[in-house]
């Protein structure tokens, strides 16, 4: 990548250069990680030489911090190891839809969206809201996310199944408890090397005016887009730009993204036969219980993976989940059993 980026010509097209970029960047940071624990475990070799050798216990502290914060990063490497797939290291689509029960999955779906644009946050990534639907009382039908940066797939993937939330309903004046449930669905951006043929004439367009919470006006324009990929009978949807030709491009990327996944799951059919003791992830089926009453605790249904800090959760704390979900996919293990 080094030897690309002083070759003749390399910045004519703006855009390649930048992606190739972007890759060499991601890759630099993983040699660096590397880098910097290999001179940390020298560097704790002679801690440990000295303090041997002296006797002497006061640098005691100090090897233990440093022993905790080589451990964290140690998993962190060894999680970014794990993200080999082809597209794991590329940005991701989160698409968010409530579950039958109007208006108690339509807010549940809404704690869900809030949930993953805290974790973008957290974890360094832009996060670009680009289409949602609203429920006519509260919260929202669906969402559509793009989270952009290195490993946003590889560490999402995940997520995708259907999601239980056990509540007493701030909609209910009996203070009844609810069930509601919502599903998730992750996508990989795709880039230029990934080729995805779309033909004009296999999409019908559809151009709306946009609209906000409650079915109020948030344009004048029919500047929100529709695009249905007639082949495929999958359908997209874009309005929160104020540019038809903006919600177009938007739109065609989440199209993209979800025809490439249709394919790559096609060609999974004959590993997942093969690997029918492994479980997997599927459309359908539930893999995290949110219980806020009679108790609090969040547990995901695949890895066991538990957690009674439910508001961290919800605030977007999700990576003892994501981890635990990355090594149980390599390994089909539960966390804590061997």
């Amino acid at each position: 990548m080094d030897a690309e980026t002083t070759r003749p010509g390399f910045w004519d097209d703006n855009e390649s250069a930048q992606k190739i970029l972007q890759k060499r960047s991601g890759l630099q940071r993983s040699i660096e990680i590397w880098k910097n624990l290999e001179k940390e475990r020298e560097d704790l070799g002679v801690m440990l030489e000295l303090s041997a050798e002296e006797e002497d216990s006061s640098m005691d502290e100090e090897i233990r911090s440093t022993l905790t914060q080589m451990g964290e990063q140690v998993a962190q490497a060894e999680l970014q190891a794990m993200l080999s797939e082809k597209t794991d290291f590329n940005s991701a689509f989160i698409a968010i839809n409530s579950g039958a029960g109007g208006t108690e999955s339509q807010d549940w779906a809404e704690m869900l969206l809030r949930m993953y644009l805290r974790w973008g946050d957290r974890n360094g990534y832009k996060t670009e809201v680009l289409d949602t639907q609203y429920g006519e009382e509260a919260g929202i039908k669906s969402a559509t996310v793009l989270f952009t940066g290195d490993y946003g797939f590889g560490y999402l993937k995940g997520e995708v199944g259907v999601h239980r939330l056990v509540r007493i309903s701030p909609y209910d004046s009996n203070k009844r408890r609810h069930t509601s449930f919502a599903s998730v669905f992750v996508y990989p951006e795709v880039d230029d090397e990934i080729d995805v043929e779309i033909k004009e004439e296999d999409l019908k367009t559809d151009v709306y005016r946009a609209s906000g919470p409650g079915g109020q006006g948030v344009n004048t324009t029919d500047s929100a887009v529709r695009l249905t990929h007639v082949p495929s009978g999958i359908v997209v949807q874009c309005q929160n730009e104020r540019s038809q030709h903006k919600n177009k491009a938007s739109a065609l990327k989440v199209l993209k993204a979800r025809l490439y996944e249709r394919e790559q799951e096609k060609l999974g059919e004959e590993k997942k036969e093969m690997e029918k003791q492994k479980k997997k992830i599927e459309w359908g089926s539930q893999i995290r219980s949110y219980v806020l009453h009679p108790y609090q605790l969040i547990k995901d249904l695949r890895t066991g993976v538990e957690s009674g800090n439910v508001e961290a959760v919800l605030d977007g704390d999700l990576q003892p989940f994501i981890q635990a979900f990355l090594r149980f996919d390599k390994t089909g293990v539960e966390e804590g059993k061997e």
